[in-house]
């Protein structure tokens, strides 16, 4: 964990009628791993194939069909839970979680219940107001993704795809640390940023690469603490499950709606019914889809077709060297280098690829400048059109280009403003662009003054004004800038009016 000085933000408190009630989260997150074949077959992942075009034999569950493990999907495991500072368990298993359901064709699960692959780890969630919870890992296993049940499409039948059965799936199962909807939040995107670093998982939400399981429960206050002391979950409520999340936005919203549902039952003499429910964010609620299961209602038992996972500490030793650096670790490194602030570190490490450009483009240059345009100017820019920084019709070594102009004095903040609107929307080098048309700045101290004395001259009773109120120089410094086109040097202007006008 790096050195980095935070307080612990204060739990998310809801007033009931009778008590004000504390919040308590937990989360399994199911990170869809990235890699082109599934976990026990060489069929494809790619997304948005014909339905059951990424289907193998042992996949559709043939009769005489074993499955055999994919290496790349245990070892993009591992490199996760290396990234979340974990222990990984060179000695894990899979077992087989029964259930029924139209589109598990096996009838059952492959799953890792008893022995997972990744052990206890952490996460540092940063709420962007000085706070930061450290979230505890619980563990991480690897297991197989169902298929897709389809209901729409025909008023009589249901239709199934089988093309994600079998995609191998990390899910990341957290200790109940996370207090509030916000932070729930806060901690979904930590962790999809981590993975995104890592290549691990593409964290697309939309297509279900990541989506969450939350655990609800309420407690009054001082009850947290005591859990935290004895490790007791007597002293926590009855957690209900919120299924297959996948927006932040809907996140939030559920575990409000929840936690109210559950203080009124609870203020009312009712007690609350571990279950696992849906949430509606049409009609904002949760409804209930089936009591809560405990492990033996699956009839877990180790699979059969599977030898025990073992792996070398030497093979994690290797995976361990060719980690990428992580995102507390370079926003760490922006601050300390390039002497940013903390928000403007946060913002340019949000994304390994911002981060990427940020970093060339500061290269040699002033960091403090160079975070000002890519955040203020460029971010804001592709904002506006809906790009996507891959996608920047500046590339850092034109908006370099532009900064290095505006180092050199040969164009002002102002001009450099226009260069960049050139630049984003025509292309070509800025340096070339500045020259062709004239779009340097005036520093001949010469021409700057001869323009500033044909303004004084021409205006006596001003310059009376301004010699009694000093503020009004600001009148002649907005004159000389009009009369040059902008193209004067706004610091040689200042000096020049200041020295005139006795200011």
């Amino acid at each position: 964990m790096l050195d980095l000085t935070y307080e612990m933000p204060k739990p998310k408190t809801i007033a009931g009628a009778k008590h004000d009630w504390e919040l308590v989260i937990g989360m399994e997150v199911h990170a869809q791993v990235s890699s082109n074949a599934k976990l026990f077959s060489g069929a494809s992942t790619q997304f948005g194939a014909e339905p059951n075009s990424n289907v193998a034999f042992v996949d559709a569950a043939m009769p005489g069909m074993l499955p055999v493990i994919n290496e790349y999907c245990v070892e993009q495991a591992v490199r996760t839970g290396l990234g979340l500072k974990a222990d990984i368990n060179l000695k894990s298993a899979f077992d087989r979680k029964n259930y029924f359901y139209p589109d598990l064709p096996q009838g059952y699960q492959i799953s890792q219940l008893y022995h997972p692959i990744v052990g206890e780890g952490e996460v540092l969630v940063e709420l962007g107001d000085g706070t930061a919870r450290k979230v505890r890992i619980e563990r991480i296993h690897m297991e197989q993704d169902a298929g897709k049940s389809i209901h729409d499409m025909d008023p009589h039948m249901s239709f199934v795809d089988l093309n994600r059965t079998g995609v191998c799936l990390m899910e990341i199962v957290s200790r109940p640390d996370i207090r509030g909807p916000e932070e729930a939040a806060a901690y979904i995107a930590k962790l999809r940023q981590i993975m995104r670093y890592l290549g691990t998982c593409d964290g697309n939400m939309q297509n279900g690469n990541l989506r969450a399981d939350v655990n609800v429960s309420i407690c009054l206050p001082g009850a947290y603490e005591k859990y935290q002391e004895t490790q007791d979950f007597s002293h926590l409520g009855t957690r209900c499950e919120i299924k297959n999340m996948n927006s932040m936005r809907f996140i939030q919203q559920a575990i409000e709606v929840e936690a109210r549902r559950q203080i009124a039952i609870v203020e009312a003499g009712g007690e609350v019914e571990q279950e696992t429910r849906l949430y509606d964010p049409d009609k904002g609620e949760t409804r209930s889809m089936r009591s809560k299961e405990e492990a033996h209602d699956y009839r877990y038992f180790p699979d059969p077709d599977l030898l025990p996972l073992e792996i070398e500490q030497a093979w994690v030793d290797d995976i361990a060297a060719r980690l990428p650096e992580l995102p507390d670790e370079k926003k760490a490194r922006f601050i300390n280098d390039f002497g940013l602030t903390d928000y403007d570190a946060s913002v340019l490490t949000a994304e390994v690829e911002s981060a990427a450009y940020f970093e060339e483009v500061a290269k040699g240059r002033n960091g403090k400048l160079a975070a000002n345009w890519v955040i203020n100017e460029l971010f804001g820019r592709l904002k506006k059109d809906d790009r996507d920084i891959t996608d920047s019709p500046v590339s850092p070594a034109q908006l370099g280009g532009i900064i290095d102009l505006i180092a050199s004095d040969a164009i002002s903040g102002k001009i450099a403003k226009e260069l960049f609107e050139i630049v984003y929307t025509e292309g070509g080098d800025p340096a070339q662009i500045v020259e062709e048309r004239g779009m340097k700045q005036v520093t001949d101290t010469g021409a700057i003054e001869a323009a500033l004395d044909e303004i004084i001259a021409a205006n006596p009773a001003q310059v009376e004004k301004a010699k009694v109120n000093p503020k009004l120089a600001g009148w002649f410094v907005g004159q000389v800038m009009k009369a040059t086109g902008g193209k004067a040097n706004p610091k040689a202007v200042n000096e020049l009016v200041g020295k005139k006008l006795g200011s």
